[in-house]
C-alpha cells in the first residue's frame, strides 16, 4: 500500500509530530508499504527539499515545502508530489498550529479540496482545538470555535474513510461533532536501544522535555520529601532534552530540599533512551487529561517506566476519566505504587494503522 503523510514540519528533533510520523513510516516500510512524508510549512526548510531521512536503519523519503512558500507554490509541489507518487491514501497528521502559527489554517480545507487523485483521506488528530478546559480564557475559547468550523470543513472537504486521535477525551470531543475516531495510541520519538543499567545507587526520576509553567513542582516536591523514608534508595533527578526556562526554578527547589540532581541538555537518542531506561519515574508537566498525546508520556511508557504528572490546573469542561499508567499529583496526597507499564511495540502500531485503514 502506497501512503503519501502530511504533516507540518518534520526536522528530526524538532517537531514532536513529524519526529511519530517519521518513526512511524520507518515501521511501515520494513513491513512492506510504500510511504513518504511531505511537511507543507517546514519551519526549518528554505527551500522545496527532497531527501531521505534515517529512523532506525530505515530510510523515509521526505519532501519538505518552507513555511515561506507562497500559496501557488505549495499547492503546485503538493500536486506534483500526488501526481508521482500515485498514492492510494493520504494521511493528514493534524495539529492546527503545524499549519499556522495562530492555530487558524484557515486556507487548508479548499487546500485540499483541490488536490486531484485517486487518493482515500485519513486523519490523525494529535490535537484538535482549544478551549476546552474550564480554566480557558474568553479568547481562547472563541479562538476554540473558529478551530472547530476548520475541522468540521476539513471533514467535509476531505471525507477521510478514517479517523484516529490518540485518547478518550480528544474522541468524545470529536463525537459530540458526530465525528467518529478510533483511538490509535502513539509511540515515543526516541526509539527503546539500551538495556537497563540495574546498580543504579538511586531512585531516580527523570524529567525530559519541555516543562510547562504553572505546575505545582515545589508542592511535589515537599510532600516527595516526606515520602523518601518509604524508597528503598535515595532520590536523584535528572533533567534531560530541551527543558526551557522553568528548569532554573525546578534547580532552585531541589537545592533548597538538598536533593541531588543533574542536568544533562540536549542528548543523543542513545544516551536519552540510557537515561529513560535507568529511571524509575518519569515526571511529565503536561495537564493530566492532555497527557496521551504527549510524546514524552509515549518515551516513558517505550521505557517502561511510570509516569507523574506533576501539572497546572486544566479541567475538562466534559468527558473527565481516570488514565492507566499515570499517577496524578495531588498536593498532599503523593501516591507512588508503581505498576506493571504495558509494553509498546511499533509494529503492532503500524500494523493496527494498516489494518484500520484496509478494511474502511
Amino acid at each position: 500500500m502506497d501512503i503519501l503523510f502530511i504533516c507540518g514540519s518534520v526536522e528530526p528533533g524538532k517537531d514532536g509530530v513529524g519526529d511519530y510520523t517519521r518513526r512511524l513510516c520507518g515501521e511501515l516500510i520494513r513491513i512492506g508499504h510504500g510511504v513518504k512524508i511531505l511537511s507543507l510549512c517546514d519551519h526549518q526548510a528554505t527551500s522545496f527539499l527532497t531527501e531521505f531521512q534515517e529512523i532506525e536503519g530505515t530510510k523515509v523519503a521526505v519532501n519538505r515545502i518552507p513555511i515561506t512558500a507562497s500559496k501557488q507554490e505549495r499547492f503546485t509541489w503538493t500536486q506534483d508530489i500526488l501526481n508521482d507518487f500515485k498514492p492510494q491514501w493520504i494521511s493528514l497528521q493534524y495539529v492546527p498550529y503545524s499549519f499556522n502559527p495562530k492555530g487558524l489554517p484557515f486556507w487548508l480545507p479548499s487546500f485540499f479540496k483541490k488536490l486531484k487523485g485517486n487518493h482515500k483521506w485519513h486523519i490523525m488528530f494529535h490535537e484538535l482545538w482549544i478551549g476546552i478546559d474550564i480554566e480557558s480564557s474568553l479568547k481562547q475559547k472563541c479562538i476554540g470555535v473558529v478551530q472547530q468550523l476548520i475541522v468540521k470543513q476539513i471533514i467535509r472537504n476531505t471525507k477521510p474513510h478514517f479517523i484516529n486521535t490518540q485518547n478518550k477525551l480528544y474522541q468524545f470531543f470529536l463525537q459530540s461533532h458526530k465525528i467518529e475516531a478510533v483511538i490509535l495510541p502513539i509511540c515515543g520519538n526516541i526509539p527503546l536501544t539500551a538495556v537497563k543499567n540495574e546498580a543504579n545507587k538511586f531512585t531516580q526520576i527523570v524529567l525530559f522535555g519541555s516543562i510547562h509553567p504553572g505546575a505545582s513542582f515545589k508542592e511535589f516536591i515537599d510532600d516527595l520529601v516526606s515520602f523518601e523514608s518509604k524508597l528503598s534508595k535515595p532520590i536523584k533527578f535528572v533533567f534531560i532534552g530541551k527543558n526551557g526556562t522553568e528548569l532554573s526554578r525546578y534547580q532552585e527547589v531541589l537545592e533548597s530540599k538538598k536533593i541531588v540532581y543533574e542536568v544533562m541538555g540536549i542528548q543523543p537518542e542513545a544516551v536519552i533512551s540510557q537515561v529513560l531506561i535507568d529511571s524509575d519515574f518519569g515526571i511529565s508537566t503536561t495537564p493530566y487529561f492532555q497527557t496521551e498525546k504527549s510524546g514524552v508520556f509515549a518515551a516513558y511508557k517505550e521505557h517502561q517506566i511510570n509516569t507523574i504528572c506533576v501539572s497546572r490546573e486544566w479541567t475538562p469542561t466534559k468527558g473527565q476519566y481516570s488514565i492507566p499508567h499515570i499517577i496524578k499529583y495531588e498536593k498532599n496526597n503523593l501516591k507512588l505504587n508503581p505498576t506493571t507499564v504495558q509494553v509498546f511495540n511499533l509494529n503492532l502500531l503500524a500494523n493496527q494503522f494498516i489494518k484500520s485503514i484496509s478494511i474502511s
